[in-house]
């Protein structure tokens, strides 16, 4: 739906699931029509923990921004950003250190507009309607250009983006675009489904985005996802299942962490 409950921006099939409005929907937002729903629904019944799993990427992405507020970032760019909803990038980092500067990324006609919408009277946030697969357009676009400064770190997240992205379309190619774009002292926060834990899952989740969504998805190994860390430096505890990336509490680890079958990493640009 558009901002003002009119219908679906220009150029949305509601009749095809979208990767945005689909997290949306597992986050138990508003922003998403009754194909995305029944996609979700189908998603729950290969893995029932499906929201738990949203839930928790989101926490992650919390956890990461406040942890690059304290190492002295303001400056974001959120790749694939999706559709706004509670703890967005622009919230997290203002409130930790007001007149942080966001730019979201995304390719969704439904998430442009509900992030212009949100984003109006923010002069330190934008949005940009772009694919990350074009790198150069997101890195030479008005926003970017008008709100980031690269002569100081800026912080690249890629947060469950990259396994919508097809070997033939070169994820690494993507990172290292961006990667050789920001300054030393920048950084990467990334999170990415994997078929190692849970192989049956990973290949079931697989299918169902390709017959149901605009955008198929590829799991990967962890050295497959640690291979696109490549000219950063981890920081602790590495590469690791996403609750278990810096938990605020000791509640917050779960008992089978495999269970949650995304890697997190956070790491910076040295040189």
């Amino acid at each position: 739906m558009r901002p003002d409950g009119s219908g679906p921006p220009q150029g949305v099939d509601p009749g095809k699931a979208s990767v945005a409005r689909m997290y949306d929907a597992m986050l138990g937002g508003d922003h998403n029509f009754a194909i995305d729903r029944e996609a979700v629904a189908a998603f729950t019944a290969i893995d029932p923990q499906v929201r738990t799993l949203a839930r928790a990427n989101r926490a992650f992405l919390g956890r990461a921004v406040r942890f690059l507020v304290d190492a002295g970032v303001r400056q974001f760019i959120d790749l694939g950003s999706g559709i706004p909803t509670q703890g967005n990038v622009h919230e997290v980092a203002q409130a930790a250190s007001p007149g942080a500067k966001v730019v979201y990324v995304d390719n969704d006609p439904v998430a442009v507009a509900h992030s212009e919408a949100l984003l109006a009277g923010n002069p330190d946030a934008a949005i940009v309607a772009a694919d990350i697969r074009k790198p150069e357009d997101v890195l030479s676009s008005p926003q970017v250009r008008g709100l980031m400064d690269f002569r100081q770190p800026i912080a690249v997240l890629m947060i469950t983006i990259l396994h919508f992205v097809t070997p033939e379309e070169d994820p690494a190619g993507i990172v290292a675009a961006f990667r050789d774009a920001v300054p030393t002292g920048s950084w990467l926060a990334l999170t990415h489904a994997t078929d190692e834990d849970r192989p049956d899952t990973a290949a079931a989740v697989g299918q169902l985005y390709r017959s149901r969504a605009t955008s198929p998805v590829t799991a990967r190994s962890r050295q497959q996802i640690r291979s696109l860390f490549d000219g950063f430096e981890l920081v602790e505890p590495g590469l690791v299942h996403v609750p278990l990336w810096r938990p605020e509490a000791a509640d917050d680890i779960p008992e089978n962490p495999a269970q949650y079958w995304v890697y997190a990493g956070v790491g910076r640009k040295d040189s």
